[in-house]
């Protein structure tokens, strides 16, 4: 009995073995048969799908009679991905508003990894988590440039649409340049436009290019079902670079301004922008700009007009902020402005924004 139960062993794992044998020959073939484009899709995604997270925002409810526990609730969820070794992750700052906690999943990894708000830029659409714990080893994304991209080339995006994480979509860079509603009151630009499928639950996740190099942050969409329709945005990769150093540092944008309050289309014409004050010590009081003012008879003066800011006409918040946001602190710019039913220019140094 005991030799012919030996017998049966060595027939089963002489079989096993074959069949093992042939199931890795099968797939052998069957790597040999696929195209060229499909295999660098299947080793970018295999080689980037450790770096992209799903984020689930949670907010912390009111308490409940009688025993006053607050109960939290999941509000949305989103996409990221890993910035460096230290646990930081990318995301968009929509993707976060408002949450009081975040939880971070990554592939194939069960645990849901607790992370905090870092900083957000909200006229970016760009937001840093930092993570409470880690994973046992982090891999950051390759990341590209998106000064050199062409329409036409290839895009790759993974995310969790609709909540099934790790998805990825594939497709070309359909525009460059484009400018899009932000999520923090001003228009983002230069913005990449991908008809990659990009659905609610991709926000935040990256946009990668055939090399696996990070070329931008997926956005938004443009649809009127709500689903994709071809028209997805994404934040470019050389403003992401830009912007979240500074996240991760200050937790904040230290942005250059006027320190002025302004008001918009005060004539009915959309045509300059009074000023209504000047901060103290900012760059317009110290170069000499007026605001709203009122003389010891209660009699009240018009401020200063701004008209164009190095010759480029200034009609909204949007327009200032957009020159504005080609400088850094201790830059000069040339004002031009109305005062008294006459024009002037003057040269303002850029100052720290306050908040």
């Amino acid at each position: 009995m005991l030799k012919l139960n030996k017998f049966y062993f060595v027939i089963f794992f002489l079989l096993f073995s074959f069949s093992k044998s042939f199931s890795n020959t099968k797939n052998l073939d069957d790597l040999k048969m696929l195209l060229e484009s499909e295999k660098n899709t299947i080793k970018i995604f295999q080689e980037s799908v450790q770096s992209v997270v799903n984020i689930t925002n949670i907010r912390a409810g009111q308490s409940h009679w009688p025993f006053g526990q607050r109960q939290e609730r999941r509000s949305g969820i989103g996409s990221g991905f890993v910035w460096d070794q230290g646990g930081h992750i990318v995301t968009n700052s929509h993707v976060v508003s408002s949450g009081d906690s975040f939880l971070v999943s990554f592939h194939k990894d069960k645990k849901q990894y607790k992370a905090k708000l870092v900083g957000a830029e909200p006229n970016k659409d760009i937001a840093v988590l930092k993570l409470l714990d880690k994973p046992l080893s982090l891999k950051s994304l390759n990341i590209g440039s998106s000064s050199t991209l062409l329409v036409g080339q290839k895009t790759l995006a993974i995310g969790s649409p609709y909540g099934l994480d790790h998805s990825m979509t594939s497709g070309i860079i359909s525009a460059l340049k484009r400018v899009i509603e932000g999520f923090g009151g001003v228009t983002i630009k230069g913005v990449i436009q991908t008809d990659a499928s990009i659905n609610p639950g991709n926000s935040g996740g990256p946009l990668l290019n055939s090399q696996g190099k990070l070329i931008g942050m997926n956005t938004s969409i443009v649809s009127t079902s709500g689903a994709s329709a071809g028209l997805g945005f994404a934040v470019p990769v050389d403003t992401i670079k830009r912007v979240v150093p500074q996240l991760i540092k200050y937790g904040k944008i230290i942005r250059p301004g006027l320190g002025i309050g302004i008001e918009e289309n005060y004539t009915g014409k959309g045509k300059g922008l009074i000023v209504l004050y000047t901060q103290e010590g900012g760059a317009a009081e110290k170069a000499g700009l007026r605001g709203v003012r009122q003389d010891a008879y209660g009699k009240r003066y018009l401020g200063d007009i701004i008209l164009k800011i190095n010759g480029k006409e200034t009609n909204s918040y949007n327009d200032i902020y957009h020159v504005l946001d080609n400088h850094k602190v201790g830059d000069t710019i040339e004002v031009t402005f109305l005062r008294n039913s006459k024009i002037h220019k003057i040269q303002v140094k850029l100052t720290p924004l306050s908040y």
